[in-house]
């Protein structure tokens, strides 16, 4: 009989014994599950069983379908060894079930799984030695002395490119003798000498992947690269040391080793590439986290202390002072300032603060020092929850070269068989020479079966694509955007910075008779405030020249005020004007204004009067236009008030429009519109679109906008230029296309290949083809593949 293992559950809500007799009476009939109790003290549920991975599953599912909650425990932990997103999905199945799992999810952009666990079951250290198994790991301990898990990674990405250029230093020497002086006699030792540490050293790594998951019963790319490789480096190796084998039986002893070396070094080349964009894309969530300092200052009483972020608790007051970046969501409870946030609405303008105003993670105290109570901090806080939106979105994605991936599940196994009966179907029907001709057919289809046209498909239209997107100013970061662009229905964009200029201008003045006589006092108050409107009237007044204020004062939220020979001047908002008992005559001529408006006054009377605003730029008109006749829905979406909205949606002929929104929302706007099988593009250039670019299907940053927003995004427009944009969407359907011919090739050349080599055809034509025609046969694949990406450099976009 079995050994029987104690599984303990603990359950929430047990309120009564009749709650327990429920549960008992559901999860008894379950196949496993040997003497169910209920342990009434601890609210756990006990149950024996020889199989736990069995019943596990059915009986949490059991208890919850009941509606009692299991107390378990949520943990995102750094996974390291993922190559493809096949390994994601290993990581993520063997998690799954490992009894005491209740969830898992896999990011493989960011490598990071969040798994529920139940901890009386399995911890930390259980989940570890589970992906251990496979050749993956988890980073469980991030305390003082252990490597950091920057530290792996940039460990682990250094031997992945000195590995890839390894295996290219000695395979590039075996690609150009293997088609020049193969018939030397000395030729095939110094090919085996230049093809061994490709194989063994440098491309180690794939034996060792293939080796563990099919232990396991799985496959990936790995296993793929490593049978065809591995079996033409052996068979080459045979044919050199022993060629009399085949001298004996009048077969030539070819080797192919070529067909090893040289593809190893491509795939190691592509994974170093796809680990150079995993990096970025890490980066963008990292500079996400810096905008949270580290350290804040804690108001205990009538003294202070500084904090550790971490150690910071709901209900602390935080002192911000001018300059800081303020560390948590909260509510100001003295003191008042302007706050830049920018990178949660995306505009310059600070806004101000006072008692009772709520302020957010990240943001920018500009002016005094004030106090706040804290409300959400860590995990909770705004910026925490765009960072998990901006993780969510990244690993939600499938780019075009994940494919090979998914069917390699299928064609590993498919090539090993077709290679096996073939080897069987020339022993035992071939005649006298059959098994002899077997061996060879069937080493001929794991020739041909080599993943090098099928490696090379998306790589080289993705590098030539997007080398022919820099030279027209489209930095294209992966084959997502590539394959998505195509066929976008619906184009998101921000106002501030995409749209606009992205910086506030002079657009309007109205001045009293007389008045020009002022303006040498009106920029040099400009000149010493630092408030970010400040900037367009210095510009607007650039041929005039400054002369020496005094007594310079600053009042936050209103304005300015400085002497000039013994006469008061003021520059500020209209309404300040008001209060002050100042005479306007100019206000009524901007009651329709929607930009900013700014009142420049003596002691008695405003002088002058000037709006400002963020203007469209120049070729927006046109470009819009032309995205419209494409057929594609535009959107405007922006965290700027209504009536700037507005103005720019007139302008631009552009219906949709939503305003006032937060990152979050524009996150939400993003997946509305996705639910609705609509494909989306968005273009921003600040913090506060990382979240929406993120969630879209392509993400488009502008090249002067914010680092995190080029960071997050799959294309970025490097001179901040919109009308690269139909550019963008031309050049992603000629690669895409190119992608789609170079994969079309690539099985075409398997397909029909692969029955020539096995000698399904011999019988009627007498034409079979040998490991080196198939070695022939399988470089001119990969060639032909390049190539056809090589056209797109000569399109027009």
């Amino acid at each position: 009989m079995a050994e029987l293992t104690h599984v303990s559950i603990p359950v929430d809500s047990i309120s009564d014994e009749r709650d327990g007799r429920i549960i008992i009476q559901n999860i008894s009939p379950i196949k496993g599950v040997n003497n169910p109790n209920i342990n009434w003290h601890l609210h756990q549920v006990h149950y024996d069983t020889a199989s736990v991975s069995e019943s596990f599953e059915p009986v949490i599912k059991a208890i919850r379908k009941l509606g009692f909650p299991i107390q378990s425990k949520k943990e995102n932990l750094p996974v390291l060894n993922m190559t493809c997103a096949a390994c994601a999905n290993s990581v993520e199945t063997l998690l799954k079930y490992q009894p005491g799992v209740l969830d898992a999810h896999v990011n493989f952009a960011s490598a990071r799984v969040d798994v529920e666990y139940i901890p009386t079951m399995i911890d930390e250290a259980g989940l570890q030695k589970g992906t251990r198994l496979l050749g993956y790991d988890l980073v469980i301990d991030q305390s003082e002395g252990m490597p950091t898990l920057e530290e792996i990674r940039k460990a682990s990405y250094k031997k992945l490119v000195r590995n890839t250029i390894g295996a290219w230093i000695f395979a590039l020497p075996v690609m150009i003798l293997g088609m020049t002086v193969m018939n030397q006699p000395w030729i095939n030792y110094l090919l085996f000498a230049l093809s061994a540490p490709v194989v063994l050293i440098f491309g180690r790594r794939f034996f060792v992947n293939a080796f563990r998951l099919i232990r396991h019963g799985a496959v990936n790319m790995d296993s793929l690269v490593a049978v065809s490789t591995g079996l033409a480096f052996l068979f080459s190796a045979v044919n050199t040391f022993l060629p009399w084998i085949w001298n004996s039986s009048g077969w030539m002893p070819h080797v192919y080793y070529e067909a090893s070396a040289v593809v190893i070094a491509f795939i190691l080349l592509g994974n170093t590439f796809e680990e150079r964009a995993k990096k970025q894309t890490a980066s963008a969530i990292s500079s996400l986290m810096e905008l949270q300092p580290n350290e804040v200052t804690v108001v205990i009483g009538d003294k202070t202390e500084v904090r550790k972020i971490k150690d910071v608790k709901v209900g602390d007051v935080i002192r911000v002072r001018s300059g800081d970046r303020i560390a948590v969501d909260g509510q100001v409870i003295d003191g008042q300032t302007l706050i830049d946030e920018s990178m949660l609405t995306g505009e310059a303008v600070p806004v101000q603060k006072k008692t009772g105003d709520k302020v957010f993670t990240g943001t920018i105290n500009q002016k005094g020092s004030i106090d706040i109570r804290s409300s959400r901090v860590g995990s909770q806080t705004f910026l925490a929850q765009i960072i998990k939106t901006v993780e969510a979105a990244q690993g939600s994605k499938a780019p075009v070269q994940k494919l090979a991936d998914k069917i390699s599940s299928v064609f590993v196994p498919a090539m090993m068989i077709i290679s096996l009966i073939t080897f069987l179907a020339w022993g035992f029907l071939g005649g006298e020479d059959g098994w002899m001709r077997g061996l060879l057919s069937a080493m001929t289809v794991l020739v041909v079966a080599c993943p090098c046209a099928l490696g090379l498909a998306t790589p080289t239209a993705i590098t030539v694509g997007m080398g022919k997107g820099a030279r027209n100013g489209i930095l294209i970061r992966n084959a997502s955007g590539l394959e998505n662009l195509s066929h976008i229905t619906d184009l998101v964009l921000d106002k501030t910075g995409t749209l606009t200029e992205g910086k506030p201008v002079v657009v309007r003045t109205e001045k009293m008779a007389g008045a020009d006589a002022f303006l040498p006092m009106l920029k040099s108050m400009e000149e010493r405030s630092d408030h970010p409107l400040a900037g367009a009237v210095k510009s607007h007044l650039k041929n005039v020249d400054p002369v020496i204020v005094k007594k310079f004062h600053e009042t936050a939220g209103k304005g300015i005020e400085a002497r000039f020979n013994d006469q008061l001047f003021r520059v500020g908002k209209p309404a300040w004007m008001n209060e002050l008992g100042i005479k306007n005559e100019l206000f009524d001529s901007f009651k329709n204004a929607t930009g900013s408006l700014m009142a420049f006054a003596d002691e008695t009377n405003v002088l002058a009067m000037m709006e400002v605003s963020d203007p469209l730029k120049a070729d927006a008109g046109k470009t819009l236009e032309e995205l419209k006749s494409a057929g594609i829905q535009l959107h405007i979406l922006t965290g700027d008030h209504k009536g700037n909205a507005d103005l720019i949606a007139r302008e631009t002929g552009i219906s949709s429009v939503t305003s006032d929104v937060l990152p979050n929302e524009k996150a939400e706007f993003i997946q509305s519109l996705k639910s609705g099988q609509k494909v989306v593009a968005m273009v921003g250039d600040g913090i506060n679109d990382s979240a929406a670019m993120a969630t879209a299907d392509v993400s488009i940053a502008m090249g002067k906008g914010s680092e995190i927003a080029m960071e997050v995004a799959d294309i970025t427009l490097l001179n901040s230029d919109i009308s690269l944009i139909p550019k963008a969407i031309r050049l992603s359907k000629q690669t895409r296309k190119t992608i789609r011919e170079n994969l079309f090739w690539a099985f075409i050349y398997n397909i029909i290949s692969i029955p020539i080599a096995a000698g399904v055809f011999y019988p009627i034509w007498h034409f079979q083809i040998n490991p080196m025609v198939a070695g022939a046969a399988m470089a001119f694949s990969s060639v032909s593949v390049v190539l056809n990406s090589l056209r797109l450099r000569s399109r027009r976009i």
